[in-house]
């Protein structure tokens, strides 16, 4: 398993070594003690995954106010999606900046996203599927987002948002 920081701090590129054979291949995509290494919070409460029927299908922008506020891990295990992270953290030297990665089936590359920070994706492929551990249980009352085009952050989706919910799409500015 290979760890490579991102730009924003805690955000972690999490990149799992494949033995490959004649069947296909086999990785660790989790391990408690090479996470704890890198100084993560392993605190693993609750999985969740997302189906996601078409392409264009955006999810976010999402996260849980403190003292709620989650660590994930996120890994995409069919199809693929572009992965975004937002640093809400307002001593934070990288606020406000936001940080994008595509994770797909066949790259295997997942991401841990730390606690602060807001989490949403846009789906790149038909029937995707995203699978996160998550370090606190969804408490309703401490939900958050923002709007995916938010100005504030100038997020560069890589295409437009064709599926999104109402929730999701309704999201004022970050105010923050």
């Amino acid at each position: 398993m290979h760890f490579q920081p991102a730009p924003i701090p805690g955000v972690v590129v999490v990149r799992p070594e494949r033995f490959e054979d004649e069947r296909g291949y086999f990785a660790r995509a989790w391990a408690k003690d090479a996470f704890e290494e890198q100084g993560l919070n392993t605190s693993i409460v609750q999985c969740s995954s997302s189906y996601n029927t078409k392409k264009g299908t955006l999810r976010g922008m999402h996260y849980q106010a403190a003292p709620h506020a989650e660590a994930k891990f996120v890994w995409c295990t069919r199809g693929a999606i572009y992965d975004v992270t937002v640093d809400i953290r307002p001593d934070s030297p990288t606020f406000k900046q936001w940080f994008g990665i595509e994770l797909t089936a066949e790259n295997g590359v997942a991401l841990y996203i730390p606690e602060g920070c807001a989490h949403g994706f846009l789906t790149l492929e038909d029937a995707t599927d995203v699978f996160y551990m998550i370090t606190a249980p969804y408490t309703p009352e401490a939900s958050r987002g923002f709007r995916y085009n938010d100005p504030a952050f100038g997020i560069d989706w890589p295409g437009e948002a064709i599926v999104i919910n109402e929730r999701d799409a309704s999201y004022s500015d970050f105010n923050g």
